[in-house]
């Protein structure tokens, strides 16, 4: 009774069945799709950080110096000096040793490269986020693909097996008219290597499907023993190439920072200002003393001559020329790829339908023939033929339901569409 309870409650993890769903879910904690997210953030951290430069920089400061001769802790007007010279009682702020402490401001009023610096860092993020989303698309892709694979072998598996099954059939039947002498016993050595030819193909299938599993095991970190279920939930949606959107964010990105390094030599207007108090032993007679001293003010700063801002510039019109022709080369690339893609989608549609007719066909004519040889009307390898006219055209119909598969992922990538509603 315990056994028979653990087995029970056991049952559901071996009939435990994923659906494309499963894979999807876990292709999200996939270690480039963790990556992919990781590089968003780095560019959304960089937008905060070009912004930061927009805020003041505050800081507090403590020093303590050692002059070998007295120094003046602050400036001291003549006027305020005077006195101190006729009248020794007074503290001078000079000293030898000075201990100070204050704060320090800073910050850009206008400085117009770091807002074309900050629209830059946002075109990155999109383009981050752009491929981050045509990453995940591809690895979708390739699972359907590497699943449809899975499907065409497994399929291809029980073709053989049913052509196994047939020849064993066929094997007893004609042993007997071996033994009886109403056939050569080269028929059994013809049917012998049929069998074994079976044998290779079930072998030379079982190490495919092994790379299929492993290629949707290593995006997925599920072992699948079979082929996932699935089929077509939503047509695919054409239209403009979408697949180049993190290349065309770059482009718009580099031409911010070919604008960014122009305005490099602009006038720049910047705040600056700090406050100290100092305190020490006047030189003069050693009483202690503590001042006050601060400034703030505004600073224009206009570079006259600066070569290497000019080099700067013509590197980032060499870099962005050269993305501009790779986005330009690309999209032809994409474009003749999307138009025969279309095209052979269309042609493998047909042939499936050509395909399943023809296996129909083929199946009949076995049975006739498996009829004609146990009348000995047919040979043995006449019949053979039409076993393996059976398996062949199985197989190319399943191959070619796997290419359609295939076929119509590489277009959803390249239109982007959302294969996790195209699939289920």
């Amino acid at each position: 009774m315990l056994k028979r309870s653990i087995l029970l409650s056991a049952l559901p993890l071996f009939l435990h069945a994923y659906t494309m769903q499963d894979l999807f879910v876990n292709l999200k904690n996939h270690p480039q799709t963790k990556e992919d997210e990781v590089l968003v953030k780095q560019a959304q951290n960089a937008q905060e950080s070009v912004y930061a430069k927009l805020y003041p920089q505050i800081g507090v400061f403590a020093s303590y110096d050692y002059y070998n001769t007295p120094t003046g802790m602050l400036p001291v007007p003549p006027n305020k000096m005077f006195p101190m010279i006729q009248d020794q009682n007074i503290a001078q702020p000079f000293s030898k040793n000075i201990s100070r402490i204050g704060a320090t401001i800073g910050m850009p009023l206008f400085v117009k490269s770091i807002f074309t610096y900050a629209d830059k860092a946002k075109k990155m993020r999109q383009s981050a986020k752009a491929k981050k989303h045509i990453n995940l698309l591809k690895n979708e892709a390739i699972i359907v693909g590497a699943n449809a694979n899975l499907r065409y072998l497994d399929e291809m598996q029980k073709a053989l097996a049913s052509k196994r099954a047939s020849l064993l059939k066929t094997k007893s039947f004609t042993r007997l008219k071996v033994n009886s002498g109403r056939a050569p016993q080269s028929a059994l050595f013809k049917i012998n290597d049929g069998l074994s030819q079976v044998n290779i193909a079930l072998n030379n299938i079982a190490i495919g499907r092994t790379k299929a599993i492993q290629t949707i095991e290593a995006l997925t970190a599920i072992q699948l023993k079979h082929p996932v279920s699935m089929q077509a939930t939503a047509a695919l949606q054409e239209g403009a190439i979408t697949a180049l959107e993190p290349l065309k964010r770059k482009i718009e990105a580099d031409k911010l920072d070919l604008k960014a390094q122009k305005e490099k030599l602009y006038p720049s207007l910047l705040l600056k200002g700090s406050y100290n108090k100092s305190y020490a032993d006047a030189y003069n007679n050693d009483k202690s003393v503590d001042e006050n001293y601060g400034n703030i003010g505004v600073v224009l700063k206009m570079p006259l001559f600066a070569k290497d801002q000019y080099a700067s510039i013509d590197k980032s019109k060499l870099t962005l020329q050269k993305e501009q022709l790779q986005l330009k080369k690309q999209e032809v690339t994409l474009q003749a790829q999307a138009n025969q893609l279309k095209s052979t989608l269309a042609l493998l549609d047909q042939s499936v339908k050509l395909y399943q007719s023809s296996v129909k066909d083929k199946e009949k004519l076995l049975k006739i023939a498996k009829v004609g040889y146990k009348t000995q009307r047919l040979s043995t390898e006449d019949y053979l033929k039409y076993e393996d006219d059976v398996v062949t055209q199985k197989a190319k119909l399943y191959e070619t339901q796997a290419k359609k598969w295939q076929t119509l992922m590489q277009l959803a990538v390249i239109y982007t569409n959302n294969i996790e509603e195209m699939i289920k």
